[in-house]
């Protein structure tokens, strides 16, 4: 591998850096998630945001669609949803006599699935091809999503009443998982001072074209990651594996994973080659949601924190190569 000519990645970080200002000041005092979720969209994977009810997830997703050319498209997830309100259906022309395929709302760059799990499992199920292969098969033809495509979807931990849980395979397809958290102080009482609260209201300014992000995410392989960066992933990916808490270890597809998150990470501040502290930068957004523990608890939060904390030995117990 060799990493990007300094003149492009000098580009790619300045026109990145306007992205982040740009969705800051619609995101308030969240600098850290939005660099999370730029990066997964830098390595062209799903994110999924998990927190309590009002803390700005769908803002953050209508934030970066505004920002981006191209399309979006917003499904509200219900118990009554079905796969071909979200795929699409194929529909009999009496005028030519024959089934059109009507494309659902998943057939766009951005796609906000606001409370996934509120969705059935045959619903949920649904979105395992596309959000894999980017692409629907119905009717034995297979239509492709747009380029590029990015499902950012959205749940409630504490909110069990009509919810179904997310299956392991479901989860896999997302990149990373992320928590959003309560505003800072300051930043709670710049939004209490400013009016304009809706989705309308956001600067709809285009900061990057479909062209841009695809420039990027093509050249994301190209950034460096040395040797003993590589055997500290796997290292990582390894003790997981042996770790008696958890009931199974990180696999090859979370391993490449790191790599890829690692990579738009480097890419997303500047440098054309990964570092070690890249990899504790991102590796919990990228494997707790990938990990489970023996310990069966009723709480989303507090399973999720005992897997981070596992995760959190692991990394001590590893030493940094120099």
């Amino acid at each position: 591998m060799f990493a990007p000519e300094s003149h492009t990645i000098e580009t790619y970080a300045t026109q990145l850096a306007r992205l982040r200002e740009h969705m800051s000041k619609t995101v308030r005092g969240k600098d850290r998630i939005i660099d999370q979720v730029i990066v997964c969209m830098l390595a062209g994977g799903h994110v999924l945001i998990e927190d309590l009810p009002g803390v700005g997830k769908t803002t953050l997703a209508y934030a970066l669609s505004r920002s981006l050319e191209g399309s979006f498209g917003r499904i509200q997830f219900t118990s009554d949803l079905l796969p071909s309100d979200v795929l699409g259906v194929s529909i009999f022309n009496r005028q030519n006599e024959v089934f059109e395929f009507r494309k659902g709302p998943i057939f766009a760059n951005i796609v906000l699935a606001d409370e996934i799990n509120r969705a059935t499992p045959k619903t949920q199920s649904a979105l395992l091809e596309v959000m894999d292969r980017g692409r629907v098969s119905m009717d034995g033809q297979t239509f492709a999503t747009p380029a590029p495509f990015m499902v950012f979807a959205t749940q409630n931990p504490v909110d069990f009443e009509g919810t179904f849980p997310l299956p392991e395979s479901q989860m896999d397809r997302f990149l990373m998982r992320l928590l959003m958290g309560y505003a800072e102080q300051d930043a709670e009482l710049e939004i209490l001072r400013n009016p304009q609260l809706s989705y309308d209201s956001i600067d709809a300014e285009t900061i990057m074209s479909l062209d841009e992000i695809a420039a990027m995410q093509r050249d994301l392989e190209q950034i460096f990651v040395e040797e003993s960066v590589l055997r500290y992933m796997l290292a990582i990916v390894q003790a997981t594996r042996t770790e008696a808490e958890f009931r199974a270890g990180i696999s090859t597809r979370g391993a490449i994973a790191l790599k890829r998150v690692t990579q738009a990470y480097a890419l997303l501040h500047g440098r054309g080659f990964v570092k070690p502290s890249d990899v504790q930068s991102v590796v919990k957004e990228v494997f707790v949601h990938r990990l489970s523990t023996h310990r069966q608890s009723s709480d989303t939060l507090e399973e999720r924190h005992l897997v981070e904390d596992t995760l959190g030995r692991i990394l001590e117990a590893i030493p940094e190569p120099v």
